[in-house]
């Protein structure tokens, strides 16, 4: 019997995996030819994570991170109590698949999920399970809340989602056993590296106009301030010798003259690479646009080299 591929079990709005295979060519050549750990201080839906987990072989340990607690309780479930999650989740299935018929009924359904989300009283297997309902029912799996960590995100318009994957469950489940489940701080993984660490980070973007910003991640914004603490944080990490990689928005796409992450990156290697939007609210403007991939090094290959290099100019 074929083992199941562990892969994200959340829609998530910023997922890479449409950049995996422009992560896998910039990644540092030393990572392939032996023991390393892979950290990943804001996760997310974890798409590089699981890519990483499943391809290196040589990875012996992963650290991942999240300042969103209601995410690493659910990474955490799934890691420890995945027949548990999954027996809720079948339950949540069934209810709102017999809804179809009814679509008052179904609204309702969605909006009492997302009230007792918010009140945050359920045991933890159960607010887990909330967690994945909601990301698989609302609007483009977005995740977003208000001032006072409120989930905001009205109700989808797909007619049988998928809410309980069982098989991929449990294969996130086993994969997990190699991981180390933080929440906090970024700068908290600070504290396990060892002698050959790898650091992806994807932080909230910095949004490319007022109106274009879906990094309501968490109740704490993620502002220019942070984004310089985060680079600070690299420079870092350089100073102790260890390899970083990071994703943020291509601001000069929007405005040729905005050289906000030029400017605070400049000692690095940063390459555009083109990434499909797939959040607006009008259709006629998702589409292809360029994201940045930020390293500390350069790729050993030649054609990292040229790639890098050529698009940093």
């Amino acid at each position: 019997m074929v083992e199941k591929i562990a892969k994200p079990f959340l829609k998530w709005a910023g997922g890479k995996t449409q950049l995996i295979n422009d992560i896998e060519k910039s990644l540092p050549s030393k990572i392939t030819d032996s023991k390393f750990t892979y950290i990943e201080p804001f996760v997310g839906s974890g798409a590089v994570l699981f890519w990483m987990l499943n391809n290196f072989p040589k990875l012996e340990k992963a650290v991942i991170n999240d300042i969103n607690e209601d995410l690493i309780n659910t990474y955490k479930i799934i890691a420890s109590k995945p027949k548990e999650l999954i027996s809720i989740l079948q339950i949540f299935q069934e209810e709102y698949h017999s809804l179809e018929i009814d679509q008052e009924k179904k609204k309702e359904y969605y909006y009492e999920k997302r009230e007792t989300y918010n009140l945050r009283k359920k045991e933890k297997s159960s607010q887990a399970a909330l967690f994945i309902f909601l990301n698989r029912t609302c609007f483009n799996g977005l995740y977003r809340v208000n001032k006072s960590n409120g989930y905001n995100v009205p109700m989808g318009s797909y007619k049988k989602p998928t809410i309980c994957d069982e098989k991929n469950i449990l294969a996130v489940s086993n994969v997990l056993k190699k991981v180390e489940i933080l929440c906090g701080d970024y700068e908290k993984t600070l504290e396990k590296v060892n002698k050959n660490s790898f650091f992806y980070f994807d932080p909230p973007y910095k949004p490319l106009s007022e109106t274009s910003s879906f990094n309501s991640y968490s109740k704490d914004e993620f502002n220019d301030e942070e984004q310089l603490r985060l680079r600070n944080f690299c420079a870092k990490l350089e100073k102790h010798g260890h390899n970083w990689m990071l994703s943020n928005s291509d601001l000069k796409g929007k405005n040729p003259n905005d050289n906000f992450f030029d400017d605070i990156y400049s000692k690095y290697f940063i390459a555009r690479v083109q990434a499909k939007r797939s959040i607006n609210a009008n259709p006629e403007k998702r589409g292809q646009l360029n994201e940045l991939l930020i390293t500390n090094y350069i790729n050993n290959t030649e054609n990292g080299k040229q790639r890098i290099l050529v698009e940093n100019i």
